[in-house]
């Protein structure tokens, strides 16, 4: 998971389980998904029990699926790596399109999603749950 955030100087460690890409990691592995955070300016934290590495070519086991939790510009750099390590697929957050990273992923053989919550799409195909942001609700 790309952009999970760490504890910034001074904040109220609190703050940090309220941030959305920490919230959807911390759902994913309630649900027995191996997330690993990805933040280039807090290598070597632990965030919710795993070790933060700083890109995703640091991560020594396969990875499955990229999601995003950065900037749309900073897309096509991360879908990059996500070739190089062979992910399976490319998910962007809410908010996060690009088509540069877009063509990155299908000329890679890379699924490709983007403006949509890995956790809410988890939630509505297997659980059938109403999303967190119900004014969202398609």
């Amino acid at each position: 998971m790309v952009g999970v955030s760490s504890e910034k100087k001074g904040e109220d460690p609190k703050n940090l389980k309220r941030k959305p890409a920490n919230v959807v990691m911390k759902y994913m592995q309630d649900f027995g998904y191996k997330v690993i955070p990805v933040n280039p300016f807090a290598e070597g934290e632990i965030i919710n029990g795993e070790t933060v590495v700083d890109s995703l070519e640091k991560i020594s086991e396969p990875v499955d699926i990229v999601d995003i939790f950065r900037p749309s510009k900073e897309a096509p750099g991360i879908a990059n790596e996500a070739v190089k390590i062979g992910s399976k697929v490319l998910w962007l957050q809410y908010g996060i399109q690009n088509e540069e990273a877009e063509k990155i992923a299908e000329n890679s053989k890379i699924q490709y999603v983007s403006n949509k919550c890995i956790k809410q799409e988890y939630q509505r195909l297997f659980q059938k749950a109403n999303p967190v942001f119900p004014v969202l609700k398609n």
